[in-house]
């Protein structure tokens, strides 16, 4: 996902992370600056969907105006040799086998 905050912000005349708190405000939400700062300099990691709907209404904008979607690319791997099964087909990936226990019951942790 792409976030547009700032084309956004952009497009309202706001220019600076302040401006946009007073904007984010004036509809009830109360970040701080510095949570402010984050949303304005890079995209967040998590965002509660109460503070989108918030952003959105301060900035008299859609989801869609703040996300966009872009597409995923997936790389495709080169099989490695003798990776292949007898029919050719590439195997997928293999899975750790656990060890079994050979011994007695565990022993306890240390106190």
């Amino acid at each position: 996902m792409k976030w547009n905050l700032r084309m956004v912000a952009a497009q309202r005349d706001l220019w600076r992370p302040t401006e946009i708190l007073e904007a984010f405000r004036a509809v009830g939400f109360t970040p701080s600056l510095s949570k402010v700062a984050a949303l304005w300099g890079g995209t967040p990691v998590t965002l509660r969907l109460d503070d989108l709907d918030l952003i959105c209404s301060a900035l008299d904008c859609t989801v869609a105006d703040l996300l966009q979607a872009e597409p995923v690319v997936v790389g495709h791997a080169i099989p490695e040799p003798g990776r292949q099964t007898a029919g050719g087909e590439v195997a997928g990936p293999v899975r750790p086998v656990p060890r079994r226990r050979t011994g007695g019951p565990r022993s306890l942790p240390p106190s």
